[in-house]
């Protein structure tokens, strides 16, 4: 393995930042979810499928600002679409500017739920709006959930600061398990107002997992059953599973569904999208307004962003990089003696660690993530990676290389 990383100013910036800033990095980006000591904490700048931390040091970004990079960082043509609406027509104005109705058409034609839509800036303003748009539609209380939903107070993790009863009409179920959807069904069945689900299910550390044969069809059927509204939050799978999301690539239509991450390459983009019947409350019944939810550089980078995917075939030439990247790493697991399973292709591949009694696990997961970002790979411990299309064959063999090495490593060391 490779010697401690130099990452003096990223250390220096971080302790600077502890004093200015609760934290230093708000939630997910603290040194904590990474390996302390090991991981940069501060980037400097990125291009294509590459970032750079502050003190000079280069990696190949596995992880894609936690997927939003699609197609890659500091894309000309999408960034020239937005500097040429900000020289020439500006983007925060008292009303809505037209690219708003171009890109909800261009919506209409990719996402099969989606007949009208509205558009936020974050996952969490989406996944937020479709609850309400789910209660307003039936006059009933009760959520079910499955997957990380976001930060606001009926779904976040985390409950310091949320009273008990802004998140008590909301259950939770495990992926994959349709008997317990039913069974909250059976039991509030009456008052469920709308099961939310990740049609891709991606639970933090976890192994992702892609649905079983009849699973999203069930939870269909038995939404429609009890009058629930069942809501896809595609956040992570939008535009990056297919251009219709998840839900084109399974063959399930839900009735509302929301989009984020992919949708712009980078910009701050949410969108909650479903049929009229259902978006309809938004007229008059759900109250859904911003400041900064019109201003139009996020839609000009969505549409540019779009047109790029459609034009070069960015969604195929992913999957093809990742179905590759995946069959040539789970070789290289295969001839391993470290338990260890790659889980997520070819869209989200994530390498976890197999639990033990003796918690060895967390031992070799540490070493694992530590050896690739010594080695110029950027991934995550705790979260599943991406493939952008900027990354070239030559990075993902590299990747490849120091996995196979990074294993090798442990073997000899644990085994």
């Amino acid at each position: 393995m490779k010697e401690h990383l130099v990452l003096d100013k990223s250390n220096e910036l971080y302790e600077e930042a502890l004093d200015l800033i609760p934290g230093a990095i708000l939630g997910i980006r603290r040194p904590y979810n990474f390996v302390v000591g090991e991981y940069p904490i501060f980037f400097e700048n990125a291009e294509g499928g590459r970032v750079k931390d502050v003190d000079g040091n280069s990696y190949i970004d596995m992880l894609c600002a936690y997927g939003p990079i699609i197609i890659g960082h500091k894309e000309k043509e999408i960034d020239d679409a937005v500097i040429e609406q900000i020289q020439n027509k500006g983007f925060c104005m008292s009303l809505t500017q037209p690219v708003q109705n171009k890109l909800a058409a261009k919506l209409r034609e990719l996402i099969p739920s989606c007949e009208q839509s509205v558009f936020v800036k974050t996952g969490s303003d989406a996944t937020t709006t479709a609850i309400r748009i789910a209660r307003a539609y039936t006059n009933r209380t009760k959520i079910l959930r499955c997957g990380y939903h976001g930060w606001h107070d009926w779904c976040v993790e985390v409950k310091g600061g949320i009273p008990k009863k802004f998140y008590e009409d909301v259950y939770g179920f495990n992926y994959n398990n349709l008997e317990e959807v039913e069974n909250l069904l059976k039991e509030h069945g009456e008052d469920v107002a709308g099961i939310i689900v990740t049609p891709v299910g991606h639970p933090l550390g976890h192994e992702v997992e892609m649905p079983k044969p009849g699973y999203l069809e069930g939870i269909k059927s038995l939404a429609h059953k009890y009058g629930a509204v069942l809501i896809f939050d595609e956040i992570r799978s939008g535009f990056r599973v297919s251009l219709g999301g998840a839900q084109k690539e399974f063959g399930v239509t839900p009735d509302v569904s929301v989009f984020g991450k992919a949708l712009a390459n980078g910009y701050a983009i949410g969108a909650v999208v479903g049929k009229k019947e259902f978006m309809s409350v938004l007229e008059h019944d759900v109250f859904l307004s911003s400041t900064f939810f019109a201003n139009s550089l996020s839609q000009v980078a969505a549409l540019k962003t779009l047109e790029i995917m459609e034009r070069d075939n960015v969604i195929g030439v992913i999957k093809e990089k990742g179905e590759r990247f995946a069959k040539n790493v789970n070789k290289i697991i295969e001839e391993s003696k470290i338990p260890c399973t790659l889980s997520g292709a070819p869209w989200m591949p994530f390498i976890t660690f197999e639990h033990d009694s003796k918690k060895l696990y967390k031992t070799l997961r540490n070493e694992f993530y530590t050896f690739l970002i010594r080695n110029g790979v950027f991934l995550q411990p705790y979260h599943h990676g991406y493939i952008a299309y900027r990354h070239t064959e030559e990075d993902l063999r590299f990747v490849e290389k120091t996995i196979a090495e990074a294993l090798d490593y442990l073997t000899k060391k644990y085994l």
